[in-house]
């Protein structure tokens, strides 16, 4: 009996895979520091929301909308929300799952030791590291008078935040961007 529940409990933990870093999941957007979200955005707040969508659909999103030409599409992208000047960068972010793999690092292991081998050869091919991609959009907003219009001391917070919200889900309800030209 004692041998039947060691050999399950042995199965289980040698072909589990262990969760190193696990990416967020963000239902529907999140205001934070950047910093605090990935390393390499600044300090300032962001505007954060799940891309479900192709790589660079944002940028072509982003680029047919404001009518940019593909000229400055990442930084200073103009608006104006009840009349006011702001301007807007935005940053598609890169958060992938690690998970490690117990199962092929054991066995190669194993397999070393029995064939005498001295090196670190691999039998598996491949690390034991599996990686799954997750994909973020980050908008930053600032204005001539505010450089952070996200911070929660910021007067415009709450309709650049309105504006924001209805520019995420015309983005991620639009396939064809053309569209975008006729509806405002």
């Amino acid at each position: 009996m004692t041998r039947t529940i060691i050999a399950i409990t042995a199965f289980f933990l040698f072909s589990s895979c262990v969760p190193v870093r696990i990416a967020p999941s963000i239902q529907d957007y999140k205001v934070m520091k950047g910093r605090r979200f990935k390393k390499g955005l600044s300090k300032r707040y962001f505007f954060i929301f799940e891309d479900p969508k192709e790589a660079n659909q944002f940028y072509n999103y982003v680029n047919t909308k404001f009518e940019l030409q593909h000229q400055n599409v990442y930084d200073d992208i103009p608006f104006k929300v009840d009349g006011e000047q702001f301007f807007f960068a935005f940053y598609e972010v890169n958060i992938p799952n690690k998970t490690l793999n117990f199962g092929p690092a054991i066995f190669n292991s194993v397999v070393s030791s029995a064939l005498n081998y001295d090196d670190e050869h691999e039998f598996i091919s491949g690390n034991h590291v599996t990686r799954n991609e997750n994909w973020y959009v980050a908008l930053e907003v600032y204005s001539d008078l505010e450089k952070d219009c996200l911070n929660p001391n910021s007067l415009s917070k709450e309709y650049v935040l309105t504006y924001l919200r209805y520019l995420k889900k015309e983005y991620l309800t639009t396939h064809n961007y053309n569209e975008t030209l006729f509806k405002n």
